[in-house]
């Protein structure tokens, strides 16, 4: 009967064991997370500033966030070089 209990013990103990790694692995894949979106959110508040400073009219902003939103951060990122050679073409002009 000891062997009984010993063995349902040990049991107990080895699922609570279990369940506290996984826990642990759980915890340590929301604070990846956690950290990913810090990063995403840091880059998408640059972007949305450099879309300030490179956009002149309030119709490229909406566009560029438009693009953003829709299409994605390398898609903004192209329409706002294309907005940048334009600029620079029509200054040379």
């Amino acid at each position: 009967m000891t062997l009984t209990l010993d063995k349902s013990t040990q049991s107990k103990e080895s699922n609570l064991t279990k369940a506290l790694r996984e826990i642990h692995e759980l915890q340590s894949q929301v604070e990846q997370l956690k950290q990913q979106h810090q990063n995403y959110v840091r880059s998408q508040q640059r972007l949305i500033s450099t879309i300030a400073e490179i956009c002149i009219s309030p119709m490229q902003e909406v566009e560029a966030l438009r693009i953003l939103v829709c299409k994605g951060e390398a898609e903004c990122r192209q329409y706002l070089r294309l907005l940048l050679v334009k600029r620079q073409s029509a200054s040379k002009n």
